[in-house]
């Protein structure tokens, strides 16, 4: 009898012990989870719905910046065979909180290509475009701002900047961004490369083709084939350029 009490305990340490070994091994394998941030993020342009689920787009690989189960997503919606319209969206937790298809409905062809957020109020989109056409276009939000419209000439697709309110997706405010050729004035290719943000200033870098424009909105004069790595400092209500430079362009 005592010595089936002894064996009862030993296998009830031995028990216990397995427990408590088995526990560790499975916090040792679980490690903590730590919530997504991106706070910018430019790519090549990727065509989805408003009806479209969360997985569905962010499958698709274009940009998109995160704050813990917050998510905005930016691209297009093919609207004929020859029109792409930019489209903008955000989730919550995987849920659809709202989504815009209206900043940009004319025949220009159109697409949202960049992204960037801070995390908490200050959102700006990248669209791109080809040209002014009769409709509702950027050029109602860029009204004052540092370049009010495409400019003269069509074809050569630029950038626009929007500032975008993040709670419900209105444009408070865009500029466009574009080169500008220096033989005849007309609008020449610019696309964004990436965004930053110091918490007053919205730094800008961009691949211009010939020629980059100064501050005042002119042509640079360059050297050397194009295109040219162009940095433009832009205050946050993008009414202004603060400094632009290029690589052998003054």
């Amino acid at each position: 009898m005592i010595y089936s009490q002894k064996f009862q305990k030993y296998l009830a340490g031995f028990s216990l012990s397995l427990v408590l070994v088995a526990d560790l091994v499975i916090t040792q394998k679980a490690p903590p989870a730590f919530a997504e941030t991106v706070n910018s993020s430019i790519g090549s342009a990727v065509t989805f719905s408003c009806n479209d689920s969360e997985a569905t787009i962010k499958a698709k690989n274009g940009p998109r910046v995160v704050n813990g189960t917050t998510s905005f997503y930016i691209g297009y919606q093919q609207v004929s065979s020859n029109n792409k319209n930019p489209v903008t969206i955000r989730f919550n937790n995987g849920i659809k909180a709202w989504c815009r298809t209206d900043y940009e409905t004319t025949n220009d062809d159109g697409t949202g290509y960049g992204l960037y957020w801070n995390g908490g109020d200050v959102l700006y989109g990248v669209y791109s475009s080809t040209g002014s056409q009769p409709g509702n276009d950027f050029r109602r939000f860029a009204t004052g701002r540092w370049l009010g419209s495409y400019g003269s000439g069509g074809g050569p697709k630029v950038a626009v900047i929007a500032r975008i309110n993040p709670a419900n997706g209105q444009v408070s405010y865009a500029t466009f961004l574009s080169a500008k050729k220096a033989d005849n004035g007309q609008t020449n290719s610019l696309v964004v490369r990436t965004l930053s943000w110091n918490g007053t200033n919205l730094t800008v870098e961009a691949k211009s083709w010939w020629t980059p424009r100064k501050a005042n909105t002119n042509s640079m004069t360059c050297s050397g084939p194009s295109p040219y790595i162009y940095t433009a400092v832009f205050t946050s209500d993008l009414t202004r350029v603060n400094s632009a430079s290029a690589a052998t362009c003054s």
